[in-house]
């Protein structure tokens, strides 16, 4: 708890970058965490390079606003580039896929009968989800790009989505301010998450599996318990709508830990001398272990209307770090998958980076 607090609480604000025309509605990081997808009510989704903020590609191929973005989990490490690497949905209702290699889609899944809002990809990366204004939401197959399931169930309009970690439950928010988790071999409903008084704009998994937080219109967060079928804590979050909330989810991939040398440990002759680079430094190797335990699970982010980006403990729900964003609304936020960025996306068209200050 100690060192995680303490290395979530030197987050500051990095810089703003003029993301595009119109309010930035998302914002997620690659899964290498060096390009940033940006979606616009523009209708256009772009890739920065991050933390420079370069921009790499304008995704056109969208006619109305986009609502979500969602990589896929292997895009940026072993996923080609010229194969389905991202996801959006937009306003017409499309959902699109997209290579690293064009600015045109590789796909155009049409079936939605209204606006989509939130996408997210199954963790196996073969499947596909999408919000929508049209009451339901659905699974799409990516190799195929056929859809798989129609989900009904929400009484008004579907806005966020997510999958579990292992990809067996799925999770859906609507404007109703009901939030249901669904069981994807039967297709049933396997909690509901009844408690919000205002719309469920944001839901999201914990990494740990059976905890579920919910943002809503009432500007609360809910923390939700698979394990006792109840909502476990209420957040008085944002001063208005809580619009997205994101769990760190760590990818060991940049959590690599050596175990440090005994401290006295003699170098006889200089006979270890070619092993000298193999292992860090003692002080080198406590911030390693430092590094180590800040991983999955042990805090999360919300943005909200209120201009803040915040940071929780996923521990005690209690708040750790409120960075402004010099904004109106926040409309996303999101983690990287090593824990030195996070990012954030405004309503008045910019995108904001933050960091560790000693970064």
């Amino acid at each position: 708890m100690v060192c995680k607090t303490k290395l979530v609480q030197k987050f500051v604000n990095l810089g703003s970058q003029i993301g595009d025309e119109r309010p930035i509605s998302q914002v997620r990081f690659a899964p290498n965490n060096e390009i940033l997808a940006t979606g616009s009510w523009s209708g256009t989704v772009k890739l920065w390079n991050v933390p420079a903020c370069t921009p790499i590609r304008t995704l056109r191929g969208h006619e109305d606003r986009v609502g979500g973005v969602a990589w896929h989990p292997q895009a940026t490490l072993t996923q080609e580039k010229g194969l389905v690497n991202l996801a959006s949905g937009a306003g017409e209702g499309n959902v699109n896929l997209w290579s690293l290699e064009s600015e045109s889609p590789i796909s155009v899944m049409k079936g939605h009968q209204d606006r989509v809002c939130r996408v997210a990809f199954h963790p196996s990366g073969n499947y596909v989800a999408s919000a929508s204004f049209d009451t339901t939401w659905r699974l799409w197959d990516v190799n195929t790009s056929q859809e798989l399931l129609l989900q009904e169930g929400h009484s008004k309009e579907v806005y966020c989505v997510d999958f579990q970690i292992d990809g067996a439950l799925a999770a859906s928010g609507g404007l109703d301010a009901i939030g249901r988790v669904w069981d994807l071999r039967t297709g049933r409903t396997a909690m509901v998450l009844d408690g919000h008084v205002q719309s469920i704009f944001s839901i999201g998994f914990s990494p740990n599996g059976y905890q579920i937080a919910t943002g809503a219109g009432d500007d609360t967060i809910r923390i939700w318990d698979m394990r006792s079928l109840k909502s476990l804590y209420t957040i008085p979050a944002h001063l208005s709508n809580v619009s997205d909330v994101r769990f760190f989810y760590a990818n060991d991939l940049f959590f690599k830990f050596v175990t440090p040398p005994p401290p006295n440990d003699i170098d006889m002759d200089g006979a270890d001398a070619d092993k000298s680079n193999d292992t860090p430094p003692r002080d080198t190797a406590a911030t390693l272990l430092e590094e180590w335990k800040y991983r999955s699970g042990l805090f999360f982010a919300s943005a909200g209307y209120d201009g803040l980006v915040k940071l929780w403990s996923a521990d005690d729900w209690q708040l750790l770090r409120t960075l402004s964003t010099d904004a109106g609304k926040v409309m996303s936020v999101d983690i990287s998958s090593d824990g030195s960025l996070i990012a954030s996306g405004t309503y008045n068209r910019n995108f904001q980076l933050f960091a560790p200050e000693d970064v």
